[in-house]
């Protein structure tokens, strides 16, 4: 009699229905490795978007749900090695704690697009619900799966920077410079609607994103900031634009940039950190190099690739493909799903191991909440709060 072999981490979706961008992104992704299958969906409120969803995704009929409320119900009803293990989720903002904390509190594990949530307090409930729970949480900061962003940040660690003194990291879009809310655009129209998107348009959108790659790689955390926030697409309720000077627990200072009216831009995420050794810079849209600038010595180009030469052991484990051939966004998503699908196996509880877990949730409200009380502070400097 054969023993069975291993299965297939079992995940539903809740959001990502029909003309929804990053719905889709997750399934690519989680589907890469071979790791993870989709079972269930409550794809979209509305009944007909939701059955073309889940017809166009050979999702079992009985298991295509019309609220995120029967999922969770029906599918805690079924045997174990039947029920999703696995939950994503890719609504608007004001939906991410109230169904993760359902989720946890039915046993599943969770894997959410950021941010963690609408407020600081929350998150806070989550992070409390998440501990007395035997569910792992994982936050959908994708950035922090590339290859090279794991090798800057162990250049940091090993080194080679020397002390940190400055940090520049900023993310320009422009698809937000017309008033596409106006036209029925409903990515714009939730994220410019403080009721389904919180207290910050942009800031919460990609300025979280900055925040995020700023902390991981430079292993500080941002303690201190002064904010301004603006919208200037007339009749806008949330900001499309900002920009935040700050300073790090570890002396360093730097610059936040983040802005969505930056016309002609695309997704051009990028950092530069110095110490008094050298220097490194990433862009997101050149992801698979990573520029080295040792002080006195000639600039460095090392290059993502499976088996390349110079990489560290978590840079070379997040490659697939020899160096060449490019890699992206998917697979940098893919490897924060391969990761969460390890840590299901292992029995891991919390924070998957390679994966932004709820400190970052909770970290990247903190900064949410701190910049938008800077914009109407008169205080020069306002303290980032701090998460244990």
């Amino acid at each position: 009699m054969k023993t069975p072999g291993k299965q297939k981490i079992r995940m539903g979706m809740i959001g990502g229905g029909e003309g929804a961008f990053i719905g889709a992104v997750h399934r690519h992704a989680a589907a890469l490795d071979g790791q993870i299958e989709l079972v269930c969906g409550a794809f979209s409120r509305y009944a007909g978007n939701n059955q073309r969803t889940g017809d166009d995704l050979c999702v079992d009929p009985d298991r295509l749900y019309s609220s995120w409320q029967e999922l969770l119900q029906k599918e805690a009803a079924l045997p174990e090695d039947k029920r999703m293990q696995l939950l994503v989720i890719v609504t608007p903002n004001q939906l991410h704690v109230p169904i993760s904390r359902a989720a946890i509190a039915a046993g599943f594990h969770v894997f959410c697009e950021k941010p963690a949530g609408v407020t600081l307090a929350e998150t806070q409930q989550l992070a409390v619900d998440l501990i007395a729970s035997n569910s792992l949480y994982g936050l959908a900061h994708t950035y922090l799966g590339y290859p090279m962003v794991w090798q800057a940040k162990e250049l940091v660690q090993n080194g080679t920077l020397g002390t940190i003194r400055k940090i520049f990291v900023e993310y320009p879009q422009g698809w937000l410079t017309d008033d596409l809310e106006s036209s029925q655009n409903k990515q714009a129209s939730w994220r410019t609607d403080p009721a389904q998107a919180g207290a910050s348009g942009c800031m919460a959108d990609i300025g979280t994103h900055a925040f995020g790659m700023a902390e991981f790689i430079s292993g500080q955390h941002i303690t201190e900031l002064c904010a301004e926030l603006k919208s200037h697409v007339p009749g806008r309720r949330l900001d499309d634009d900002g920009a935040a000077l700050f300073r790090t627990d570890g002396g360093a200072s730097g610059v936040l940039l983040a802005s969505q009216i930056c016309a002609g831009e695309e997704n051009a995420l990028k950092i530069r950190i110095y110490g008094d050794k050298g220097g490194l810079e990433w862009h997101q849209m050149e992801p698979n190099t990573l520029l080295v600038k040792p002080h006195g010595a000639p600039v460095q180009v090392l290059r993502a690739g499976a088996g390349q030469a110079g990489l560290g052991a978590e840079a070379s484990r997040r490659c697939r493909l020899p160096a060449g051939h490019p890699e992206g966004y998917l697979e940098a998503m893919g490897n924060l799903y391969r990761d969460f699908a390890a840590a299901i196996r292992a029995g891991e509880k919390g924070t998957p191991t390679g994966v932004p877990g709820i400190k970052a949730g909770m970290r990247g409200m903190a900064f949410i909440e701190t910049v938008s009380s800077s914009q109407h502070s008169n205080e020069k400097w306002l303290s980032v709060p701090a998460i244990d």
